[in-house]
């Protein structure tokens, strides 16, 4: 059979029973779903529960409570090694069920990001999910398109296509709707754009041939047979600092059993103690905790509309120091609207504005307004047309784009003229489209070629630099034209300069007559007027900016519009009181040979205007090499690159295109600025929950080892048992250490400057306060430890008593992990909720270890009388009051 790819468009419409024109309707897709199914490749195989169970007993931890209860057999301690059987597989339990609770919400998550692709159906165009495509749909394309299942491409509009993911070449590849030949292999067959692949320049349309499985990107990924999953930089982290300690323990438990043997002690109760040392080190709880604040905070984020794609952008977050930001959206509603014409022959601009739209205007405004119309690929939903220039949703900082599909800027210019009963619709039934040359980065401008009387209209629209530079002629009063002197350019550029002091983004319209379409559209220009579009910023982007500042963060704005317009917005919005701007075309070079005072003084600009993809890369690479940990917002397909090198990329939800979503590793689903705070605020918080819950487990980890080992080097008996060590590592710690790992923000977290990029989780000064809290909690219970020897109340009291001590000591400490410095009742422990539940589930469990028969047995436990209890509550209460106090005195200490 024939290939698609060297047949006849006409042959393969037929085929597929598809008309470009109107597409399929709602019935023939539904029959065809059923017939096809769902657009979508064979998903990467989800680990299996039995999998995440099995995983669970590949741990180191879970090797030492293995090799302890080993030791434990033939020790002939049966019970001792059931109870630590059963901590294994109480842990592994635990971490199957938090495990699988997380791979869920990421499907949950992922979900929530589906893909969108633009067909015509029922003879009108819609925005509908990419997995409801089948055979015979018309999808158009333009520029940021993802491509979403295998097409034969029916029209062609300066289309290419970045195939680097499918074919490896590199170059984009131009696009055509010509047939090839059958032979030709896959990166030359121009006539197809395939799924998965990226539209970087021009427009198109094409018909679906495959879906799914079916195209050859599925063919690809049927031979793929397991994907690696990455590994963020947190949990490698968390990893290494788990074998440390458990490497380390191991060699501190050997060192003790031999040096007690050496010492003529028996082999059997040194084993013993090196089982108890064993037990004591390993942070069964730390997995745990740490699957669970994470799983818990990325779905914090994305209830607050960020949607995290990588789990390193979490780690990351918590130390940006700059954004880079859009402005378009993301520091403004992204409610264009057309507010000011300006014309030739009018002594003062044309305000737009609802309560001052001319009822009748100038004729020349309808002219301006048709060209407006005619060089523009949106459309209008058919409700609203007609609807006036701000039709669209009235809500403020809504930030959704009006009723209609396409560019918002097109749409606002559509709405503009529908203002004026000008309709693109019918003026394309007037004057058919018969080219289109798409919006170029480098022309910056857009043409589009209309059949008229005699010859061909073309309609221009771009940059007002771009489009003065070529106008030759210019409309009069009349309708006639006259030329275009250097002198009426630089009264033009004024201007335009002066609509851009105002906060408007600026638009020059011009066309021209021409005999063939295939002339070029950029010469021989009329120019008609400029445009003056309104993007008001957001309402909540100044406190947003402010709270930046005051958390060290710098907000610089990287825009395509114009320098003073981009530096009016960022007036209004705070970023500066005179913000410094600079355009791309005066950006020295950032390859590192330009004068270094040159490269520092980039530092000093706030906003960057109409800089270039390259450019942005530059700034991105120049910040990171000053130190700086950087965050960048876009929404284009030429936003793609600098979202891949920017530390952490974060791409708009609703605007966004589907190539910058891709490449970015957050997503906002409602591409507004502050959201990204919020990111960056639950990324702060997270990092600190996880240092929280670290110092606390092994800080109390600490104590007991200290406790057994000393005890064991001088030939004492044990405060503790191996089972009382692990009922305390594993079923009381638990809860508190979850109940901080899921805890609010402090207050201050956001007046913080950021951490460096490259700081370890616990840093010098964690370590320290780690050794005290352990010394302090080892000492206060083995001083009632030995006063209960020492007042001859027998060796299994003292045990008891140790071990309770113990038990409520680790249950008090949790309140030792405030912040020094803060209030002893307002901080962000005391006032976290869960500690309170935790509190109260654990004194439950310590209250069933001392009195509920059977677990007594087990635990070693035996009644004590009131002397004991007291030695019990004081042992315990010593590290809080002491800790309390230090934590009073002792300054805030800094990030």
């Amino acid at each position: 059979m024939t290939p698609t790819h060297s047949r006849n468009v006409k042959n393969v419409l037929e085929d597929l029973s598809a008309q470009p024109d109107t597409g399929l309707d709602d019935g023939e897709v539904r029959r065809r779903q059923k017939e096809h199914g769902r657009n979508r490749l064979k998903e990467v195989e989800t680990a299996s529960p039995w999998r995440i169970l099995a995983d669970q007993f590949k741990s180191l931890v879970i090797a030492i409570l293995a090799g302890a209860a080993i030791v434990s057999f033939a020790m002939s301690e049966i019970v001792q090694m059931l109870a630590i059987l059963a901590a294994i597989l109480l842990n592994a339990v635990i971490g199957f069920f938090t495990e699988w609770k997380a791979v869920r919400s990421m499907e949950a998550l992922r979900s929530l990001g589906t893909v969108q692709t633009r067909v015509r159906r029922g003879g009108q165009s819609a925005t509908v999910d990419a997995e409801t495509l089948v055979p015979g749909d018309i999808v158009l394309l333009e520029a940021g398109d993802v491509v979403t299942a295998d097409l034969r491409l029916i029209e062609s509009n300066g289309l290419t296509c970045d195939e680097a993911a499918l074919t490896g070449e590199s170059v984009p590849v131009s696009k055509t709707s010509d047939a090839v030949d059958k032979d030709a292999p896959l990166a030359e067959r121009c006539s197809m754009a395939f799924k998965g692949t990226a539209v970087t320049d021009g427009s198109g349309t094409g018909v679906v041939v495959e879906i799914g499985m079916n195209t050859e990107l599925g063919s690809i990924a049927q031979m793929t047979t397991e994907a690696e999953q990455e590994t963020s930089p947190l949990e490698k982290r968390l990893d290494r600092l788990g074998r440390n300690l458990v490497v380390l323990t191991l060699l501190v438990a050997a060192v003790v059993a031999f040096l007690g043997v050496l010492g003529g002690r028996d082999i059997v109760p040194m084993l013993e103690t090196a089982v108890a040392l064993a037990v004591a080190a390993v942070p069964e709880g730390l997995p745990i905790v740490a699957t669970v604040a994470l799983a818990r905070g990325m779905w914090q984020m994305a209830q607050r509309n960020a949607l995290v794609e990588r789990l390193a952008a979490v780690e990351t977050l918590g130390s940006t120091s700059v954004i880079f930001a859009d402005k378009t959206g993301t520091l403004t509603q992204n409610r264009m609207r057309v507010a000011r014409l300006v014309l030739p022959s009018e002594d003062k601009d044309i305000s737009w504005e609802d309560d001052d739209r001319p009822e009748a205007p100038p004729e020349l405004a309808c002219r301006l307004l048709e060209v407006a119309a005619l060089c523009n690929n949106a459309e209008l939903d058919k409700d609203t047309e007609g609807g006036g220039a701000d039709a669209g949703p009235e809500d403020e900082d809504a930030g959704e784009r009006p009723a209609g599909t396409g560019d918002p800027m097109e749409i606002a210019l559509l709405h503009a003229a529908a203002a004026v009963d000008i309709r693109r619709d019918k003026l394309l039934e007037e004057q058919p489209e018969e080219r289109e040359v798409s919006f170029d980065a480098e022309t910056k401008m857009m043409a589009t070629f209309h059949k008229a009387a005699s010859g061909f209209r073309v309609a221009v629209k771009g940059a007002p630099e771009a489009v003065l530079e070529i106008s030759t002629h210019i409309v009069t009063r009349e309708g006639e034209t006259e030329t275009l002197a250097d002198r009426g350019r630089d009264e033009w550029a004024e201007r335009v300069e002066a609509l851009a002091g105002q906060g408007y983004r600026v638009l020059a319209f011009a066309e021209r007559q021409v005999d063939s379409p295939d002339t070029d559209p950029y010469g021989d220009l009329t120019l008609l007027g400029l445009v003056g579009l309104a993007d008001p910023p957001r309402s909540d982007v100044a406190q947003a900016i402010e709270q930046c500042q005051r958390a060290g963060i710098a907000v610089i704005m990287v825009t395509g519009d114009q320098p003073v317009t981009a530096a009016a917005i960022a007036r209004d919005v705070g970023l500066a009181d005179d913000p410094r701007a600079i355009v791309g075309n005066d950006l020295p070079q950032t390859d590192g040979d330009q004068d270094e005072d040159k490269q520092g003084n980039l530092l000093e600009y706030q906003v960057f205007a109409r800089v270039s993809p390259e450019q942005k890369l530059g700034l991105i690479r120049h910040w990171q090499d000053s130190g700086a940990v950087v965050a960048m917002t876009g929404d284009g397909v030429n936003d793609a690159p600098a979202l891949k090198k920017a530390d952490v990329g974060i791409a708009m939800g609703q605007r966004g295109t589907d190539v910058a979503r891709e490449a970015a590793d957050i997503v906002l689903k409602d591409d507004a600025f502050p959201t990204i705070i919020v990111a960056i605020e639950q990324g702060r918080t997270i990092f600190e929950n996880i240092r929280r819950f670290i110092v606390y487990l092994l800080s109390g980890n600490l104590g007991e080892v200290l406790a057994v080992g000393l005890c064991a080097a001088i030939g004492a008996p044990l405060p503790l048992l191996p089972l009382q060590i692990l009922f305390i590592n594993l079923v009381l710690d638990v809860f508190p250490a979850l109940a901080l790992g899921v805890g609010g923000s402090p207050a201050d977290i956001m007046d913080r400057p950021p951490r460096e990029a490259k700081e370890p989780i616990l840093t010098r000064r964690h370590w320290i306060a780690t050794g005290l809290w352990g010394a302090l909690i080892a000492a206060s219970v083995m001083t009632v430890f030995f006063v209960a020897l020492w007042q001859d109340m027998g060796q299994d009291a003292a045990v008891t008593i140790g071990f309770l001590a113990f038990a409520l000591a680790r249950l008090w400490h949790v309140f030792n992990m405030r912040d020094a410095g803060t209030g002893v009742i307002r901080n962000s422990v005391v006032q976290n909720r869960w500690v309170w539940y935790a509190i109260a589930l654990s004194a439950v469990l310590v209250a069933a270890a001392a009195w509920l028969p059977g677990l007594t047995t087990v635990l070693g436990v035996v009644p004590l009388d009131l002397l004991g209890w007291m030695l019990v509550l004081g042992g315990s209460l010593v590290p809080l009051v002491v800790g309390q106090t230090v934590l009073s005195l002792v300054p805030r200490a800094q990030p």
